[in-house]
């Protein structure tokens, strides 16, 4: 591992996975704030897009794939760990990619979908990467 990154790959992954979900719900806070998303909002139907319920729980699902991540970033063994980040990023970073192509989306929320993009595919990257760490036998210099 980088010396200056002690961190291990759970745990790095688990902190990054906290950063995007904060960057998810930050963007969502935004929206409710912006007057013109408010309104429709409330009347039900954002660009088109209606908020029914059966929306609503897909929503929660997709939301529930990085909250997820936080615990099972550090609780699944090495390869499932691994398979799971990868799709998990893959998955949300399409869903983002996806989100800006549904009406125009205004400027703070280009802005955290740059952010979010990025860091999920890092998210990929980094498990697409990821090696298991050799047991500590093998790496002490043999006599």
């Amino acid at each position: 591992m980088n010396a200056s990154l002690p961190l291990g790959r759970p745990v790095l992954l688990q902190t990054l996975w906290l950063f995007v979900m904060l960057n998810y719900l930050y963007a969502d806070v935004l929206g409710l704030l912006d007057p013109l998303i408010l309104r429709q909002v409330l009347r039900g139907s954002v660009d088109g897009l209606a908020l029914t319920r059966p929306f609503l729980l897909g929503a929660a699902i997709m939301m529930e794939v990085p909250i997820a991540m936080v615990a099972l970033s550090r609780l699944l063994p090495y390869r499932q760990n691994r398979t799971a980040q990868l799709s998990a990023a893959v998955f949300k970073t399409l869903a983002v990619g996806a989100s800006l192509c549904v009406g125009s989306p205004a400027i703070y929320y280009v802005f955290f979908a740059v952010i979010e993009v990025a860091c999920t595919s890092l998210i990929a990257v980094l498990a697409w990467r990821w090696r298991p760490a050799l047991p500590l036998a093998a790496e002490a210099p043999q006599e």
